[in-house]
C-alpha cells in the first residue's frame, strides 16, 4: 500500500469516528511520509487533544512544525512533549526532544530524576529507563523477539500488547492480511523504540 492509499484509508477512519487517537496518530504519520507537514502537525495535535499523554505525538508534532521553520509553534509542543516523556519514562523520546532543543539553539528543559542507585544485576527496561522483570522468553521467534527480550521489561511488553489490542480494534486490522500485520509491527517498533539504528544493527529491515 502506497503513502496516498494510507492517506485515505486514514482519512476514512478520521471522519467515520473523529474521538479515535490511534487513526489520528496513523494519518499524521502518513501525511509526514508524504511531506505534508502542516497536515501532518495537525493531525499529531488533533491526536493529542483526544489522548493528552502520548508523548511521542507531541514531539512528531514538533518536528513537522520545525520542517517548516515555525519554531513558535514547535516550542510548546517540545517543552510539553518533554514533561510527559520524562513522566512516562519515554526515556527515547525524551532524548529526541532534547537533540530537538539543541538542533534550534534551545536549552533542553532540566532532568530533575536522578538515576537510581540500584544493585549490579538489576535487568532495565530500555524503554522507560526503570527497573523491572525480565519476559520469561522471547515473545516470538527471530532477532526483534531476542530483542525485547534482552531489553523490555515484562511490565512495559504488557503494556504494549494492552496497547496492541486498541490498535488492532481501532484500526480493524487482520493480522492474517500482511499490510496489515506490517502496519501492527510498526506500531509495536514505535512503542518499543525498535528504531532503525536498532533494527539494521540487528540486520533486519
Amino acid at each position: 500500500m502506497d503513502v496516498n492509499e494510507r492517506i485515505a484509508q486514514f482519512e476514512a477512519l478520521v471522519a467515520e469516528d473523529p474521538r479515535n487517537d490511534m487513526a489520528h496518530f496513523s494519518l499524521g504519520n502518513a501525511y509526514a511520509e508524504a511531506n505534508r507537514h502542516r497536515d501532518a502537525a495537525t493531525s499529531f495535535e488533533r491526536c493529542i487533544a483526544i489522548n493528552m499523554n502520548l508523548s511521542r505525538a507531541y514531539q512528531l508534532a514538533a518536528q513537522q512544525y520545525l520542517a517548516m521553520d515555525d519554531i513558535a509553534n514547535a516550542l510548546p509542543l517540545m517543552r510539553e512533549g518533554f514533561d510527559i516523556a520524562q513522566r512516562n519514562g519515554d526515556l527515547k523520546v525524551k532524548s529526541t526532544i532534547e537533540d530537538m532543543f539543541k538542533s534550534i539553539g534551545e536549552e533542553p528543559p532540566t532532568d530533575a530524576v536522578d538515576p537510581a542507585d540500584l544493585p549490579a544485576g538489576t535487568f532495565i527496561c530500555k524503554r522507560t529507563g526503570k527497573p523491572g522483570t525480565q519476559l520469561d522468553r522471547p515473545p516470538f521467534k527471530g532477532p526483534i523477539g531476542q530483542w525485547i527480550y534482552d531489553n523490555i521489561s515484562s511490565l512495559t511488553w504488557n503494556a504494549w500488547i494492552a496497547q496492541g489490542t486498541k490498535v488492532i480494534n481501532e484500526l480493524r486490522l487482520d493480522l492474517s492480511r500482511d499490510e496489515d500485520a506490517e502496519t501492527y509491527d510498526k506500531h509495536m517498533e514505535e512503542y518499543l523504540g525498535i528504531d532503525e539504528g536498532v533494527k539494521k544493527g540487528l540486520g533486519v529491515g
